[in-house]
């Protein structure tokens, strides 16, 4: 019987390590640049956020509104957004993310305001915990009165991300900024203020994962991060 020839057949399927180190090496070299130009985008984007940060103001005048919203989170947050109310800017205003230990009352006196303006004009909501809870309890409230309109009334650096959280859920209404500026961040003073830096830092990266959720549904997170809080608070104290 004769036996077939086995020339060629050893090593058949076989992949030669150079060839394989070769192909670890080209993906490794394509990771490394995804990476790279994923970092680049990301600092870039950090830098145009904090300008336009840097860039915001109290508006000198400010279109009238159904509501007015402010997220807490900051006094001077408040104490603008009840003297918007006052001044007739609109119908009622929504506190949002109020402490459950907090009473009306106590935000009254805080802010010295009468207590027939709080009765009347003044809601509060102790259900959120976060800028997601605060949209969410919002848009409660807007659909509840009816508004078209309402004045958001928050921090500078939290405003974008604010404004993106409310819009997504109240698509069909006016949602007018009014952003409250604790420490000028204009002309790149920012760089030169590490607790601003920490803080829009913080906030960019927050702000870049709700734009992704608007892609890719990421689940819900409640931040208590009291490295953050403490950051805030230094910033507006500054």
């Amino acid at each position: 019987m004769t036996q077939e020839p086995q020339h060629g057949l050893k090593g058949q399927g076989h992949v030669p390590r150079r060839s394989r180190r070769s192909g670890a090496r080209r993906v490794f070299r394509v990771l490394l640049l995804v990476c790279t130009i994923g970092v680049f985008v990301f600092i870039a984007g950090f830098g145009l956020f904090a300008d336009h940060i840097g860039h915001l103001s109290v508006p000198r005048d400010i279109d009238d509104a159904d509501g007015i919203v402010v997220l807490t989170g900051g006094q001077s947050r408040i104490d603008a957004a009840v003297e918007l109310l006052k001044n007739g800017k609109g119908k009622r205003l929504l506190i949002s993310g109020v402490n459950p230990i907090a009473r009306a009352d106590d935000l009254r006196i805080a802010t010295g305001s009468e207590t027939e303006l709080f009765e009347c004009c003044v809601d509060i909501d102790h259900a959120a915990l976060d800028t997601i809870g605060n949209a969410e309890e919002s848009a409660k409230w807007v659909q509840a009165n009816a508004y078209d309109s309402i004045i958001l009334v928050t921090n500078n650096y939290h405003m974008p991300r604010s404004l993106l959280e409310m819009r997504r859920l109240l698509p069909d209404a006016q949602v007018h900024p009014y952003p409250v500026v604790n420490t000028p961040l204009d002309n790149g003073a920012w760089l030169a203020k590490p607790n601003a830096l920490r803080v829009l830092a913080t906030e960019y990266t927050k702000y870049v994962g709700a734009l992704v959720r608007e892609v890719v549904p990421l689940p819900r997170m409640t931040f208590l991060k009291k490295t953050a809080e403490t950051a805030k608070a230094d910033l507006q104290g500054n």
